[in-house]
């Protein structure tokens, strides 16, 4: 049985990939036809209903649930790992909590995660801009946009390009909850049947599973797909993103899920999902 599946094609979820795709461990009888692709532009697919199985904004999931279920294995979630608002200059949080503010937000998607928290943060920064997440940093040396939202990679690369951290809005969300901040997740059609759906989150566990104990195998995939980066910063974006919540989400990943929808709902910044998330 062959499934379409899309990820993006940065360390993390090649990382997390790579055994399964690469029949490194035991697909008991499923093939993956993949697409590699930015986080914004799966979650357009993912609203298109276009995959069997995607990566996916916990923000884009809102508006497919009821088409598509949370898997337990691969998400993104974790402490020390959320978005940062960053600049050229300087700005107070008087100033990005202002009623009428102006300032323009370079965003890498309206429907990403990172939009979401910027969303329950600061509701008043309306004029934002959607820019290819790479491409923040360079609108910001261009004077294209006043702040910008970073995520992936540009964590680690925004000071050398003088640029400076307004907030850290992982560090916002852990404050106001205690929770791990969800970044993205995988979710699997519920069209298919419930066989498949949980075959299919056995074997993205046990490909994780396969990383963790192999973690320079599929060090050619992941080099391959990182667009020139340094070794050390592509383990330093796998280590960030990559952890106990990606083999299982478990009883506290579910919980940091369950309560990124319930602060977004009472916020309206999301519709109400009536739908169990969970396979």
């Amino acid at each position: 049985m062959k499934l379409t599946l899309g990820f993006s094609p940065c360390p993390n979820d090649t990382f997390i990939f790579d055994a399964l795709i690469h029949h490194k461990i035991d697909t008991e009888g499923l093939e993956f036809e993949v697409s590699y692709d930015d986080v914004e532009t799966l979650n357009q697919k993912a609203l298109r209903g276009e995959l069997d199985i995607t990566k996916l904004s916990f923000h884009a999931f809102a508006y497919v649930a009821n088409q598509y279920a949370l898997l337990d294995a691969g998400s993104a979630l974790g402490f020390g790992v959320g978005p940062l608002l960053i600049s050229k200059n300087h700005f107070n949080d008087s100033e990005l909590q202002a009623p009428d503010s102006q300032l323009k937000i370079g965003i890498p998607g309206k429907y990403t995660t990172a939009n979401f928290l910027l969303g329950i943060a600061y509701p008043h920064l309306l004029n934002k801009q959607e820019l290819v997440f790479s491409e923040i940093e360079s609108a910001l040396l261009n004077n294209e946009i006043d702040l910008g939202l970073i995520i992936h990679e540009n964590r680690f690369t925004y000071q050398d390009k003088g640029l400076t951290k307004i907030v850290d809005l992982g560090d916002y969300w852990e404050k106001l909850t205690g929770c791990a901040i969800p970044l993205g997740g995988i979710v699997i059609n519920r069209n298919l049947d419930r066989e498949v759906r949980l075959k299919v989150n056995r074997l993205i566990r046990q490909s994780v599973e396969f990383a963790f104990a192999h973690p320079k195998s599929g060090i050619d995939f992941i080099r391959q797909h990182a667009q020139a980066m340094e070794e050390s910063v592509m383990y330093k974006h796998i280590e960030l993103y990559v952890n106990k919540y990606s083999i299982n989400l478990g009883e506290e990943g579910r919980k940091a899920v369950d309560t990124l929808f319930k602060l977004a709902q009472e916020r309206n910044i999301i519709p109400a999902i009536q739908e169990n998330l969970y396979i």
